[in-house]
């Protein structure tokens, strides 16, 4: 597999935190605990939010409760989506990443459920 997949991670980041930032951090940390195993297993790995927040503060909005953000948060992943090869949706109720994971489907990208069943995984 040369140059590996562009692998978004999907998983809970608003979703049950009530808006508070602390618990937000948290479930963004959680993603990016997948970025590593990904990397190391020779591919890309992605987080819509990574593209997102940056845009978002572009935008003027203070936060994914900000009403700029609807224009920003969900199109973002979308977009990233055509760029993407597969998805890793992580356990956690989140309506964006469903949303990830019926658009990747509809395009025919492979959705993993967990890092080990990405192609190549290599363990540390």
């Amino acid at each position: 597999m040369v140059g590996g997949m562009m692998i978004l991670i999907a998983g809970p980041y608003r979703s049950g935190t009530g808006d508070d930032p602390e618990l937000m951090a948290r479930n963004l940390a959680r993603l990016e605990e997948a970025a590593w195993p990904i990397f190391r297993s020779g591919h890309v790995p992605m987080i819509g939010e990574w593209v997102a927040l940056p845009v978002l503060r572009g935008a003027g909005g203070d936060g994914p409760a900000d009403p700029v953000a609807e224009q920003i948060m969900y199109p973002t992943a979308e977009r990233l989506l055509r760029h993407c090869d597969a998805v890793l949706r992580l356990p956690g109720e989140s309506t964006g990443a469903d949303q990830d994971v019926r658009i990747a489907t509809e395009r025919g990208l492979p959705v993993y459920h967990r890092v080990e069943d990405i192609p190549g995984y290599r363990p540390e």
